[in-house]
């Protein structure tokens, strides 16, 4: 008797009607599976959807609507320290754009004053006129000479524009030779809106 015991150790155990699972267990599984199964499906969609829409946002980014940050205060009230702006890739500015350009491995922004062939001037008491007309400026709080070391009336040269920041005594701008007029391959675009902070959103 011990000898057929152990003989049949090895073999496999008959399965009684009570080890099956029920109808109803067998449905909840399948459930489960299929609930686990929808639930990757979604998780696996929702991930390529969000990589799609960032690569699209980062290329638009890059290529049409570049997005920057405010440093500094050259730009106040207009613009403050920590906004975010996007930009709007074009050429044909005009005056009283605000543009980002490149200067000296640096973003900067600020407002053009005037484009190839204008003349500007500006008073002891910073009164800018162009091609002999007041330039009429609510974005300004104060106004000032402030660093100016170029030689007025100052004509603008061909495929340049001349900047300034809005709050003019701490700005340094085209009225210094030390940045100058800006050449056109150097600007970025037109800053067009204000996306943070959400209290000041809108159009600039």
């Amino acid at each position: 008797m011990e000898n057929n015991e152990k003989a049949g150790a090895g073999q496999p155990r008959r399965i009684k009607p009570e080890d099956l699972p029920t109808s109803e267990q067998f449905r909840s599984e399948l459930d489960r599976l299929r609930y686990r199964s929808g639930y990757r499906k979604v998780i696996v969609s929702t991930v390529s959807s969000l990589t799609v829409v960032a690569a699209v946002a980062v290329l638009i980014s890059m290529l049409v609507l570049p997005v920057l940050r405010v440093t500094g205060t050259s730009m106040t009230p207009t613009m403050l320290n920590d906004e975010l702006i996007i930009c709007n890739k074009r050429s044909n500015f005009k005056s009283g754009d605000v543009v980002a350009f490149y200067f000296n491995n640096k973003i900067l922004l600020k407002r053009v004053i005037g484009v190839a062939g204008d003349i500007i001037d500006i008073t002891e008491d910073g009164t800018v006129y162009v091609n002999g007309v007041k330039l009429e400026e609510p974005y300004v709080n104060e106004l000032a000479l402030g660093e100016c070391d170029i030689k007025l009336p100052y004509q603008v040269p061909d495929n340049r524009i001349f900047v300034m920041g809005d709050h003019r005594s701490v700005s340094i701008d085209s009225r210094s030779t030390t940045v100058g007029c800006i050449a056109d391959e150097y600007v970025i675009g037109k800053v067009i809106f204000r996306v943070w902070p959400f209290k000041r959103a809108g159009t600039v």
